[in-house]
């Protein structure tokens, strides 16, 4: 098993719990060994080389980066806990319905609004500041707009 340490800010995604949005689902997989954490398979390194994990336990965080400005946060992947054994996996998989609108809306609620105001204010600064009002256009239809805020928040905060 390998020595990893982590840190709090790895496991900060938690905190979603305890926020104006709604609790995030949990997806489970069993079979064989597909799931990467999170562009490769549960991997192990010995000799500075990367090798299959045959037998462990392997996690990885929310990944997100910022592409033009600071809080223009962008969703990359979620968090995975997973158990390998001889080619079959146990994964845990964290997301929402709404993935990308979900996570990003919250990493600018945690990480670009005041933290000295209420929760609601900050929520209105969200709202205002990072819309996730977005339309939609298919082919032959009527465009379609959506607020996701309605679909990522809890009903008291709407």
């Amino acid at each position: 098993m390998s020595k990893l340490k982590y840190t709090l800010e790895q496991f900060r995604w938690i905190k979603v719990l305890f926020s104006p949005f709604k609790p995030f689902t949990v997806k489970w997989y069993i079979g064989k060994t597909q799931i990467g954490t999170p562009y490769f398979l549960p991997r192990k390194w010995v000799n500075r080389k990367p090798v299959p994990l045959k037998i462990g336990f392997s996690y990885c965080g929310l990944g997100w980066k910022t592409k033009w400005t600071s809080t223009d946060f962008r969703y990359e992947w979620g968090p995975v806990f997973s158990f390998v054994f001889f080619g079959y996996q146990v994964a845990l998989m964290i997301g929402h319905k709404n993935v990308s609108h979900y996570w990003e809306a919250w990493l600018y609620y945690e990480y670009a609004t005041d933290k000295t105001k209420s929760k609601r204010e900050r929520i209105e600064q969200c709202r205002k500041e990072f819309s996730q009002i977005w339309t939609t256009h298919k082919h032959d239809e009527e465009p379609k707009t959506i607020d996701y805020y309605t679909k990522i928040l809890k009903s008291k905060y709407l």
